[in-house]
């Protein structure tokens, strides 16, 4: 499958494209880009900086990735933008580089499907199999969980993490820490019990799903300090095999979190 560029897109000969890769009217690639094998690049893209991207992914009309961080304290540094497999990006998504006083990259892993307008900042570290809706915006610094959905206009404080299977509401805006599985809305945001849909839809079974509620419930609503919380989870933990490795999840992420965990 050959490589096909079209005749007004502007790629500097130092890029690399993988087999069958096709850039768009208009759209310019920088030197230090790398783009794997089938991945479509539609017109009016710049793809800059150090940036790598996999394969057969599509990035629509007017998007801007591998731009330099909108962060002051960036000097040029030669930091990078990751993006896995398999993803879909919508218009005008803005996508940085990611900053030395971090990791030094940004990443975006597989299967994920980006709306339009959203924008992941700098250091951003996004799973796979995940939904931005329109306008979700990630500050620098977040960490997000395979399976979260972020609904439209969704905004995310710096420094924040949201569990996998985590549902945010439309509007939301975040400034804590999100554990797994939780689904939550609201300015400021609030905990609203289990993504109950989310894990019907993703094979989880009813005895999992139970457990889950239980937990949630042993966070939220029994009165206990954290510290006590996280006892009594270990105890459901241990005695719930079916659902071990995912209520281990939802109890051991609340030690990773550095912001505190949302109400």
């Amino acid at each position: 499958m050959a490589t096909k560029i079209h005749p007004t897109a502007i790629v500097d000969p130092q890029a690399q494209l993988g087999e069958g890769v096709e850039i768009g009217a208009y759209s310019i690639v920088g030197p230090n880009v790398v783009i794997g094998a089938r991945t479509w690049v539609g017109p009016h893209v710049v793809i800059e900086g150090h940036t790598t991207i996999g394969e057969d992914n599509k990035f629509f009309q007017f998007s801007s990735i591998g731009a330099p961080p909108q962060d002051k304290k960036w000097q040029g540094e030669p930091t990078r933008l990751e993006v896995g497999d398999r993803n879909t990006i919508r218009e005008f998504c803005t996508f940085n580089l990611g900053t030395v006083q971090d990791k030094g990259v940004t990443k975006l892993g597989n299967d994920n499907w980006i709306s339009a307008y959203v924008h992941l900042a700098h250091d951003c570290v996004v799973g796979n199999n995940t939904i931005f809706s329109n306008n979700a915006q990630m500050a620098g610094h977040v960490e997000i969980g395979d399976y979260v959905i972020m609904s439209g206009y969704a905004n995310v404080h710096q420094f924040c993490k949201i569990g996998a299977h985590a549902f945010v509401g439309m509007s939301t805006s975040l400034t804590q820490d999100v554990p797994p599985f939780v689904l939550l809305n609201g300015n400021p945001a609030q905990a609203h019990g289990i993504n109950i849909e989310g894990l019907k839809r993703r094979g989880f079974t009813r005895e999992q799903i139970s457990a889950l509620r239980a937990a949630y419930k042993t966070l939220y609503r029994s009165g206990l300090t954290l510290e006590e919380a996280k006892a009594a989870l270990l105890e459901q933990e241990q005695a719930t095999p079916e659902a071990a490795v995912h209520l281990n999840a939802f109890r051991t992420f609340l030690d990773t979190a550095s912001r505190g965990i949302v109400r």
